[in-house]
């Protein structure tokens, strides 16, 4: 168990860097720790476990509000597990989105590849296609 240790140790267990935990101290998502004599940040097990669930749900794609309110759920588990649900379900949203923006770059990428004549660059369709949008498939990029 971890007691007392101070913000090297806290970074190793958790894998968050110290300028990270700083910032998370200094935007409310980790409380700011007890100091020691010497004035160095003391941290334990609790704070350790707070920034293995801030990291995973960074890890994760989530915003800073939506960990804000992750942890307040967290910290009042007699809660309805609704609201927790929602941010999740809107992060799945996101992502969904990223993904087919992503596969329709992907499609365009191919379709450019697949014009190329791998000759000179006044014959490149890459080139071409990327000096005239009206070439594109899909109008946004």
């Amino acid at each position: 168990m971890i007691t007392n240790v101070p913000i090297g140790e806290a970074s190793k267990a958790s894998g968050v860097k110290v300028p990270t935990i700083r910032y998370y101290e200094q935007i409310g998502l980790l409380p700011s720790p007890p100091r020691s004599d010497g004035n160095r940040r003391l941290y334990d097990q609790n704070d350790v476990q707070r920034l293995l669930f801030i990291r995973h749900a960074r890890d994760l794609g989530f915003e800073v509000d939506a960990i804000r309110t992750l942890l307040d759920l967290q910290d009042n588990p007699d809660q309805s597990c609704a609201a927790a649900d929602a941010i999740a379900r809107a992060r799945l949203s996101d992502v969904e989105h990223r993904i087919t923006k992503l596969l329709s770059l992907k499609t365009e990428l191919q379709r450019m590849l697949e014009c190329t004549a791998h000759g000179r660059i006044d014959q490149c369709r890459v080139i071409e296609i990327l000096g005239n949008h009206e070439e594109c498939v899909h109008p946004k990029h």
